[in-house]
């Protein structure tokens, strides 16, 4: 809009110029012609009174080669000055060149006013549109239509503000998913808190109640606050990293890690489980490499194997296989336990969600928190299983290259 302006002015500034160019002209013509036609008459009078006048004196009087110093005194003589014209006809002429040049002029400076007020006027409604956009941001309003962006300068503040408006959208919807995170987070912990402080709080109201009970029941209620205890700070513990990582407030550190390291590492925390289920736990791995944050992985993947073990009777087995290829690095960990019923396999992975066969200590946390570090290192996750035969855990992590 601007452009145009500013393209439509300076075409009526060149136009101006080339009127007032020829209009000038025009009256030099009509100047040329009266005093031609005066000059005419003069030298017929002359030739005619004194015919001994040569042409070439007049010629030479006519192209000012002749001192004009007593010419000039005698027009005073009959009133005519310097600042007058010597011929009547062309004072008309100035008069009339005048009046039109101050016509012209006023017309000129009119049009050439009339378009700087329109370009103020344009200039303005450019900033009343941009502060309309920055009130509606200021106000909540994510709505910028960047569609009716046109050239000018305005359309690069336009466009800064339409990133500033894409910046501030993202970070809302941001802020608003962390508070409902944060609200689940805070329901589900309370809600599984209930349980087991209740039952804490039975426990310790015997004790201090009942001062006459026997010893070895004081123990057993000691051993059950304990357990009690235990349970609340895995639960507690878990429930903040699953916090932490729909927050994305964990700062991984990857780096490429062996395989058969990391798999081993899941091994050694899961022995003593699988000694006392009677499980026998393999891996089969070779030398490549994840990139990875080493202590959260190992996690993700001992819940996996914990689940497993626990699913598996006495005398079963548990493999961890690791495979790498030029697309993904997979790691498969199967079971030959009781399998998952097909209605349960759709929600293993939400959190406190327990399927049938579920331990009646189960939390139902463990596979979420394994899904969610999975997830925020590229990957993911996947199960099958057939109910008697056992389930198999696929993880694959994408070869992204950058």
């Amino acid at each position: 809009m601007k452009k145009a302006i500013i393209l439509t002015g300076i075409m009526f500034v060149l136009l101006f110029a080339a009127t007032g160019a020829m209009m000038e002209q025009f009256f030099l013509s009509e100047v040329k012609s009266t005093s031609y036609e005066a000059v005419l008459q003069i030298v017929s009078r002359v030739r005619e009174v004194y015919p001994d006048v040569s042409e070439e004196a007049v010629i030479a009087s006519l192209n000012g080669q002749e001192d004009t110093t007593a010419a000039k005194q005698m027009l005073k003589e009959y009133g005519i000055f310097d600042t007058d014209w010597a011929v009547l006809g062309n004072r008309a002429v100035q008069q009339r060149a005048a009046w039109n040049n101050a016509v012209f002029c006023l017309a000129g400076g009119s049009i050439l006013l009339l378009l700087w007020a329109w370009y103020r006027k344009c200039e303005k409604q450019e900033i009343y549109r941009m502060t309309g956009y920055l009130a509606k941001i200021n106000s909540g309003h994510y709505d910028l239509n960047i569609k009716d962006n046109r050239e000018g300068t305005s359309s690069v503040l336009q466009n800064e503000i339409y990133k500033t408006m894409v910046h501030l959208r993202e970070q809302c919807q941001h802020s608003v998913k962390d508070k409902i995170s944060l609200k689940n987070s805070i329901f589900d912990i309370s809600h599984q808190l209930k349980t087991p402080l209740t039952s804490m709080m039975l426990l310790l109201d015997n004790l201090t109640e009942n001062s006459q009970m026997p010893k070895e029941i004081q123990q057993e209620f000691l051993g059950d606050i304990y357990k009690t205890a235990l349970h609340i700070s895995f639960l507690v513990q878990s429930l903040l990293k699953l916090s932490q990582l729909d927050a994305n407030a964990v700062d991984f550190t990857k780096k490429p890690e062996k395989l058969r390291d990391i798999l081993q590492s899941c091994l050694d925390k899961t022995e003593l489980l699988a000694e006392v289920r009677e499980v026998a736990v393999s891996v089969q791995c070779d030398e490549n490499s994840l990139l990875c944050d080493k202590r959260w992985i190992v996690e993700a993947l001992t819940n996996i194997v914990k689940n497993c073990i626990e699913h598996t009777p006495s005398g079963g087995t548990v493999t961890l296989r690791a495979e790498d290829n030029r697309f993904d690095t997979k790691i498969i960990i199967s079971d030959t336990g009781s399998g998952i019923a097909a209605e349960d396999l759709p929600h293993i992975f939400e959190r406190f969600y327990k399927a049938k066969n579920a331990d009646e200590n189960s939390l139902g946390i463990g596979l979420a928190l394994s899904k969610a570090i999975i997830t925020q290192h590229d990957g993911y996750i996947t199960v099958d299983s057939t109910v008697g035969k056992g389930s198999v855990f696929t993880i694959k992590f994408l070869k992204i290259e950058v």
